[in-house]
């Protein structure tokens, strides 16, 4: 995840490793300039390119490899956020105790799922929008990659990598505090309030925000949920003392 101020000029520098079989570049969302920068980081292998952009807006944006088939790249992983923080304090987002990056995406191969070993792409999978695999952060989750602690304030820097499928991402056991919808910030934008599920689409982001109030594991997930079944979960592995007041066991008597 990248990170840089609203009104900063930042340099990017784009390398194509020399043993790369394919040209590759950058379109960073939060840049304004033909191609987001895609036209002036077109790298060969072996070849290192670098450009710059004053980030105008600011706000939660993808960034891709846009090479042709743009699709067949970012299919492979080629994407990632970039946080433009606003410059006004006033409109700066308030502190908390954990912040978290999750990028969905999608992963087209051939053969059943689970298959051990490289496994070739599926171009028509692709193309019929129907992946093997739907991952948080590249990969099914093994051990509970996120923790945090009761009383945490949590906030989620969520995006959607793609390249077909819409996000529907929830916490399990828990209620959204606000949710930036589109992940836009700044004067006018809105904030929502109470929200179970935010929509994330396709090269698109959402910010989600959350107090911790009881321990144990929250499940992240896509809530399309037959996605979970490809991979589309992940653990928020929470501890601290219980709080009967808010969840607790009902004795039977």
């Amino acid at each position: 995840m990248l990170r840089v101020q609203e009104g900063d000029t930042v340099e990017v520098t784009l390398t194509n490793d020399k043993s790369s079989l394919h040209d590759h570049n950058i379109d960073l969302h939060a840049v304004t300039g033909p191609g987001g920068g895609a036209v002036l980081t077109n790298v060969t292998p072996g070849e290192t390119k670098t450009f710059k952009f004053k980030a105008l807006n600011p706000g939660l944006f993808i960034y891709h490899c846009a090479m042709p088939n743009v699709s067949t790249h970012n299919s492979h992983g080629q994407y990632g956020l970039i946080m433009v923080d606003p410059k006004d304090p006033a409109l700066s987002l308030s502190k908390v105790d954990k912040e978290f990056y999750i990028t969905q995406g999608e992963l087209y191969t051939e053969g059943h799922l689970g298959k051990k070993g490289l496994v070739p792409f599926d171009s028509d999978a692709l193309l019929d929008g129907m992946p093997n695999y739907v991952v948080f952060n590249g990969k099914i989750e093994g051990t509970p990659r996120l923790h945090a602690k009761v009383g945490d304030r949590i906030r989620m820097y969520v995006g959607n990598g793609g390249v077909n499928l819409v996000s529907s991402f929830h916490v399990i056991g828990e209620i959204f505090d606000e949710v930036y919808p589109d992940a836009a910030i700044g004067e006018g934008s809105a904030i929502f309030k109470n929200v179970q599920t935010a929509n994330v689409s396709p090269g698109g982001a959402s910010i989600v925000e959350f107090s911790l109030d009881v321990p144990g594991k929250y499940l992240l997930v896509d809530h399309a949920l037959a996605r979970m079944n490809k991979g589309a979960w992940a653990v928020l592995e929470v501890s601290g003392p219980e709080n009967p007041d808010i969840f607790g066991k009902v004795e039977m008597h």
